[in-house]
């Protein structure tokens, strides 16, 4: 499976605003800072994202992002589906024209592969993330590095 950046960032994004939610809208020059995610592609990402109504804006000051769902109700599939992420590991997007225009030896294979991997994504959310002990290390790790940046 080919996941390109934009999978990646929208989902690395969604769980740091996931992370920093409690503390109010989130800022997006925040994320790109914490996450080295650029400020004008993070800003293409959440337009989606806020189209698809996984979060919701504020403006002004102290404004930004804040999640539109709860972390419970937001699946990494669901991430990735917003921001035209295809999660698909065929050749042929699953039209079996693998082979010219013929199935080829291993469409089922790969076909049930994208069933597995949709399952997965579909089955984790970001209360799942968030849970984990890996993500509040890095997290932590981020917020000293922001503290000391904004300190200097």
């Amino acid at each position: 499976m080919k996941m390109t950046t934009k999978g990646r960032y929208a989902v690395t994004a969604m769980l740091d605003l996931a992370l920093h939610d409690n503390e109010g809208p989130v800022n997006l020059a925040d994320i790109s800072h914490r996450q080295d995610i650029s400020l004008t592609y993070l800003e293409q990402l959440f337009s989606k994202l806020k189209r698809h109504e996984l979060v919701e804006s504020a403006r002004g000051p102290g404004g930004g992002y804040r999640l539109a769902l709860d972390i419970e109700d937001i699946s990494i599939a669901k991430i990735m589906y917003s921001v035209d992420e295809p999660i698909d590991v065929t050749r042929c997007g699953g039209k079996q024209n693998c082979q010219g225009d013929v199935r080829c030896l291993t469409h089922d294979l790969w076909m049930e592969l994208n069933r597995h991997i949709s399952d997965f994504l579909n089955g984790m959310t970001l209360a799942d993330l968030m849970k984990r002990n890996t993500v509040k290390q890095v997290s932590e790790r981020q917020d000293t590095i922001m503290m000391q940046m904004t300190n200097h």
